[in-house]
């Protein structure tokens, strides 16, 4: 089969790090992967694995995006796919127009991925119509019938996102020359028990929650330190300068490190002694929640959302009720007493994931 999956562009984030994930199982068990977008660094690993990749601007949303229906049209005529499978708002729409004028025995089969909790309007009910709607969890799933009542529920398929446990091995460590590396460039992380917030500096993440929790416990446990993982863009440098000042107003400046953007977060997670998830805002899934879990490292997080979803599988006594600052900081309290262990993690397996998409696929073309 020929399947081709349209997304705005292939930088980085959850949305591309899927679409890598399916192409290069299809061309694993045979099959042709075209993918559509605006371009990006990703590209490159893309057409590496197998896959074409056609560059089209379908990812500004502005009325000028409408004037790529016709291209995209052309590029399905041309490469005639099976599928079409859409992943965001504006190429699903495009896509919408462009099949209008495709005669309908040669339109090609329509699954889209609800990957977020979209506003719920016109724009984003385009997602909702398709032949089949994959959802990334069962919180997805409950968006989507609660606020798309046309959506058939028979319609609806729930795909959870999966990792690589060969990516995330139990009882992962670091190398000791990463340790060297890191306690050079921190020292004040050295013999630490360590709390990490992964994630990007966003009002979402809950960094708030985080400073509020390091004030009630750093007299009880003055080995206690916070280590934020993630970098603020340009946009997000003056929330980044608030925090700070917050942190300095409560004299927790040398209990807290923000280290930025990495790309070796696997070893961060592994070197935490627990991991953080206290977004505002449920998550669709919490991907870096399992990665942690898979690595062996205990996760704390509000009970909402696809975080709660991986937690009540894989690490209940992680779970914590939303927004409820005792609880949080009890629940931290028992596992710096009392280490706890992870076992490791069976579900949520990229090969799930793939093997369940690529069945799906097969199906509609019955």
């Amino acid at each position: 089969m020929k399947v081709m999956q349209l997304l705005p562009e292939l930088n980085s984030g959850g949305v591309e790090r899927g679409t890598l994930e399916i192409a290069s199982a299809l061309v694993a068990q045979g099959h042709q992967s075209l993918v559509v977008s605006n371009g990006g660094r990703l590209v490159s690993q893309l057409e590496a694995e197998g896959s074409i990749h056609l560059t089209l601007p379908i990812h500004k949303k502005s009325l000028s995006s409408l004037w790529q229906i016709r291209p995209l049209r052309r590029l399905i005529e041309q490469h005639q796919p099976d599928i079409v499978h859409v992943r965001s708002r504006v190429p699903a729409w495009l896509t919408h127009f462009a099949l209008r004028k495709i005669p309908a025995n040669k339109r090609p089969h329509l699954i889209s991925t609800v990957h977020g909790f979209y506003s719920v309007n016109r724009y984003s009910a385009i997602m909702t119509q398709a032949e089949k709607v994959i959802a990334v969890s069962d919180s997805v799933v409950k968006y989507i019938t609660d606020h798309y009542k046309k959506c058939p529920p028979q319609d609806i398929v729930r795909i959870y996102r999966g990792i690589d446990p060969a990516a995330f091995p139990h009882n992962y460590q670091p190398s000791a020359q990463w340790f060297n590396q890191v306690f050079n460039d921190f020292p004040e992380l050295e013999n630490k028990f360590l709390l990490c917030l992964p994630g990007r500096i966003t009002r979402l993440k809950g960094h708030e929650s985080l400073i509020e929790l390091m004030q009630q416990l750093q007299t009880q446990y003055p080995q206690l330190h916070v280590v934020v993982v993630g970098g603020a863009d340009a946009k997000k440098q003056a929330y980044l300068s608030e925090l700070q000042s917050t942190i300095q107003s409560k004299g927790l400046a040398n209990k807290i490190t923000f280290v930025g953007h990495r790309s070796d977060i696997r070893e961060w997670l592994a070197f935490s002694d627990i991991v953080l998830s206290l977004s505002n805002q449920a998550e669709t899934f919490g991907r870096t929640a399992l990665e942690a879990l898979s690595v062996s490292t205990p996760v704390i997080g509000w009970n909402r959302g696809g975080v709660a979803e991986i937690l009540s599988n894989v690490y209940p006594q992680g779970l914590v009720e939303a927004e409820n600052e005792k609880a949080l900081i009890e629940t931290v309290k028992k596992h710096i007493e009392q280490p706890q262990i992870v076992a490791p993690v069976t579900m949520f397996s990229l090969k799930d994931m793939c093997d369940q998409t690529l069945e799906l696929y097969q199906r509609v073309l019955k």
